[in-house]
């Protein structure tokens, strides 16, 4: 346990470190510009390696809930870990993060600590952070697109499309099987069940706020549907059509 506790210290050093440089390297951009930077590579190395870890390297997180932590398991959470505690202590001093952000990250915390020092459940827990950091990039690619002014091209509705589209299918769709797995199995403990629960009701709240974006986004687009449409239209007049 001293290992894995000194592997989280590193990780959280890192983390850091890399936000001290990207500060350093970007004076002329906010923080929350370097802090997203952060974020962004971290969302894109964790889902590779928690992707290889649930998809190929094994177990299969559907079959063996509950079973005994592997080393690369270990080492994938350690340095996501790491991670969420600085993101957790950032979100706390500049205070940019609703309730339901905060909760989520103080969840995936006390998740990851209890299989850390429980030595088993790691395989349901990485694939739970496979599913959930998978959107993490699509994120920051939206939100870096609208400080770049690029967020209304085609580009910001690929991306929004994309974000969207994975969320429904892996984070609700597939959370919803991994967390059948972890409740029919009788390895879990019940407090990680109960608390996988919670984070599954924290993703719902995620979606209920994507489905008000998405609204929003749908009644802008119609109007302006509605214009194009009007204006293509053949125009009558008395009774016959009029070329334009």
């Amino acid at each position: 346990m001293v290992s894995i506790t000194l592997e989280v210290a590193c990780s959280l050093l890192a983390w850091l470190s890399l936000y001290a440089a990207c500060c350093r390297w970007h004076r002329h951009r906010s923080r929350e510009w370097s802090c997203r930077l952060v974020t962004l590579l971290h969302g894109v190395a964790i889902t590779c390696l928690s992707g290889y870890v649930a998809l190929l390297d094994g177990p299969w997180p559907l079959t063996h809930a509950g079973s005994p932590n592997t080393p690369l398991q270990i080492h994938v959470l350690a340095m996501t870990l790491g991670y969420f505690i600085f993101d957790l202590g950032w979100c706390l001093y500049f205070q940019t993060e609703g309730d339901l952000m905060l909760l989520h990250h103080t969840l995936s915390i006390c998740g990851m600590i209890m299989v850390l020092g429980l030595g088993k459940s790691a395989t349901e827990v990485n694939a739970v952070v496979f599913v959930s950091e998978i959107t993490n990039p699509l994120l920051q690619a939206r939100w870096f697109l609208r400080e770049m002014g690029r967020y209304h091209t085609l580009l910001g509705e690929v991306v929004d499309f994309f974000f969207v589209l994975l969320f429904l299918v892996l984070r609700i769709a597939g959370g919803a099987l991994i967390m059948y797995a972890m409740l029919a199995s009788p390895q879990p403990s019940w407090l990680l069940k109960a608390g996988g629960l919670a984070m599954y009701l924290v993703s719902l709240g995620f979606l209920v706020e994507i489905c008000h974006f998405v609204r929003r986004k749908m009644l802008k687009k119609f109007p302006s549907w509605t214009s194009l449409r009007s204006v293509n239209a053949p125009v009558k007049t008395n009774g016959h059509l009029t070329a334009h």
